[in-house]
């Protein structure tokens, strides 16, 4: 696992641990809570787990280090804490500051920041400095929706040469339907 970022669901956690506060529930209430109210609140379909782990496929090193940056800026991103370094759970702490993480396994383009494994401060260096460039709302948003749509991430050739592999359509597209063109007779 190159780079990881664990966060719980806190705001189903939190209001299933106030709903089993309130009285003697039957035995029942809680997985009946999960079942039913969980998924209203979260404009969700089907169990729990039904869908929820996507991934996207990446082409090159350029959408390898968005996708490392994406993950890892998470909490960041969802006011948990104010830098990457502050969450515990993430592997920032493993890919910046070099602190040994045995499920951490480095991708080939983040080994690729510094030459030589004796380089490893180099390489920490380099990559602290692509997180003060941040990663950039058009980035974070065709990632999200490559995501989403378990589609591709990467060059146009790179789309065109798994199309064929796959023998189906990958483009990433927005959500909803086309736009007419003309008027409909």
């Amino acid at each position: 696992m190159p780079s990881m970022c664990l966060r719980a669901n806190c705001e189903c956690a939190r209001v299933l641990t106030s709903i089993q506060a309130h009285g003697p529930p039957s035995p029942n209430r809680p997985a009946r809570y999960r079942a039913t109210y969980c998924p209203v609140r979260h404009r969700r379909t089907g169990t729990l787990r039904e869908g929820r782990f996507k991934s996207a496929l990446v082409d090159s090193e350029r959408y390898v280090l968005a996708c490392y940056r994406y993950i890892e800026l998470n909490p960041i991103r969802a006011g948990m804490v104010a830098t990457a370094l502050d969450y515990r759970w993430s592997s920032h702490a493993c890919n910046a500051n070099g602190v040994h993480d045995p499920r951490i396994n480095p991708h080939p383009t983040y080994r690729a920041l510094g030459a030589t494994d004796a380089e490893q401060p180099e390489q920490q260096k380099t990559y602290q400095h692509l997180f003060d460039e941040g990663l950039s709302d058009n980035d974070a948003n065709a990632l999200r929706l490559a995501t989403n749509q378990q589609k591709i991430r990467g060059s146009e050739r790179f789309r065109l040469q798994i199309e064929a592999l796959a023998e189906r359509e990958l483009e990433v597209r927005p959500r909803g339907r086309p736009k007419l063109m003309g008027k409909c007779t």
